[in-house]
């Protein structure tokens, strides 16, 4: 009988785990719908920096890195390089991440939305 709660505590745990990691991946189509809360300000278009830069190509970008863009110093002296982890905790809370940027967003609460945008923001090559 100990051995049958061990096994279905270890398959529970197993589709616990595949469920977390295949949600973590987030869904790239219902990443661009989540990303127009980002559009006032984002473009995704290379070279067309609105009130913030452009993140066509932000993936693999470290921060504060585009010419064209006037960034805030705290950007300028981060030390980031943005990929899944740092996007996904600077979605969260930007000013944890950066204190005294000056994007005036508050943070993203909903992870499966990050991981939608991550998703998303990774398909603009």
């Amino acid at each position: 009988m100990k051995t049958k709660r061990l096994i279905s505590a270890a398959i529970a745990a197993a589709c616990l785990l595949g469920s977390a990691a295949s949600h973590a991946q987030g869904d790239p189509k219902r990443g661009e719908k989540a990303f127009d809360e980002c559009r006032a300000c984002h473009s995704t278009d290379a070279g067309a920096n609105v009130v913030g830069p452009s993140l066509r190509g932000v993936v693999g970008r470290k921060a504060g890195a585009l010419d064209d863009f006037r960034y805030s110093p705290a950007f300028r002296r981060s030390d980031i390089t943005w990929n899944r982890q740092s996007i996904d905790a600077f979605l969260t809370d930007p000013q944890k991440v950066i204190p005294a940027n000056r994007m005036p967003f508050s943070g993203m609460a909903d992870a499966k939305n990050r991981a939608d945008i991550i998703e998303y923001l990774q398909t603009l090559k």
